[in-house]
């Protein structure tokens, strides 16, 4: 039995985006151990994924202590994997393929001056087709040796009937209604400078509410609860908006979107996760992240805007700074293309 390793530990969205990796070697590899290297916070994310055996979570506490980290890689390794993807590349991230020599394939990202304990560094293909295709190419030393890579971009997150269930009794004792339409609107993000002007924000969902007879969710981490509490006030404190439906861990957030009709708001991890679930999604990028790259898989039931399809729309140039061209965005524009998907998706 082949023992795979696959290292990505970062944020939501790059997470989930590598995931294809993952779904291509359990094709190609049908009966092959497939272990995926992530941040503690995220792992819940991939619990129960068919094409994942073991999720290894990397705590807070080994992040930061480089002895408990290399401890963790060194008790990891001792598995002796036969191959090894390190996506992320890095010193840290690298430790793993120093450690785990063993493997015919020790593959990382091609970097001046490093990955002297890769067996194969790959450079970032110079055409690509979004941020899945970039990590697909991870597999390329795999094909070029003669394996048959059975390619697949299908990004998921995998859910269980009961644990969809309990939260939508949670949601239904918060007072949602699902005779009515369910819209979770990213409202916030972990990255400021991602943030879609809340003056425009407000403007979007009260024309959705009110045009659709819709009801609106507000989730937020703890340290994003003050912001959106604040948002809600000022939109009135709205019956037909919910801020109350807490969600404790990343999975319970998955749990949340899979019971919502539509995502719609600043792309970001929890828009990956809405895709991940297909529930019909709609991002809004900021001038600092490519729509073509983070898009991934796009099609018309998941889609996006960014200021550049307006600069081409309009043929305009560019705005000097970045508050001007993310103002590009507006609700006015937003709405015909929310519409559309409503009507395609929406009962």
């Amino acid at each position: 039995m082949k023992k795979i390793l696959i290292v990505r530990f970062k944020q939501i969205g790059d997470s989930l985006l590598a995931t294809p990796i993952c779904e291509s070697l359990r094709k190609t590899y049908p009966h092959a151990r497939i272990d995926y290297v992530v941040y503690d916070h995220i792992a819940p994310l991939f619990e129960g994924h068919p094409a994942i055996d073991n999720v290894i979570s990397i705590t807070k506490e080994e992040r930061k202590n480089p002895f408990k980290y290399a401890a963790k890689v060194w008790k990891v390794t001792r598995l002796k994997y036969d191959i090894i993807i390190d996506i992320m590349s890095t010193p840290k991230s690298e430790l793993f393929t120093l450690f785990g020599r063993s493997a015919e394939y020790r593959i990382g990202r091609w970097k001046p001056k490093r990955g002297y304990t890769y067996t194969h560094s790959v450079k970032e293909p110079e055409v690509s087709r979004d941020k899945v295709d970039k990590f697909l190419h991870m597999l390329k030393p795999l094909e070029d040796s003669g394996i048959d890579i059975k390619y697949d971009t299908t990004y998921r997150v995998v859910l269980t009937d009961n644990e969809k269930k309990m939260m939508k009794e949670r949601m239904t004792e918060a007072g949602i209604d699902f005779n009515k339409p369910i819209f979770a609107f990213a409202i916030n993000s972990r990255r400021p400078e991602k943030i879609w002007n809340p003056e425009n924000m407000k403007k979007l969902i009260i024309t959705i509410l009110d045009k659709y007879n819709a009801q609106g969710i507000f989730y937020y981490s703890p340290a994003e609860k003050e912001f959106a509490k604040n948002i809600h006030r000022e939109l009135g404190d709205r019956e037909d908006i919910f801020s109350n439906v807490t969600t404790r861990s990343i999975r319970e957030l998955a749990m949340l979107l899979s019971n919502c009709d539509m995502f719609v708001g600043n792309e970001g991890g929890p828009r990956h996760i809405a895709q991940g679930l297909d529930i019909p999604s709609f991002a809004i990028f900021s001038p600092r992240a490519e729509k073509k790259e983070w898009l991934s898989n796009a099609n018309d039931r998941h889609r996006g805007i960014e200021p550049d399809d307006i600069i081409r729309e309009l043929k305009i140039e560019r705005p000097e700074t970045h508050k001007e061209e993310y103002e590009l965005i507006t609700p006015e524009r937003v709405l015909p293309i929310i519409d559309e998907m409503m009507g395609s998706y929406i009962n």
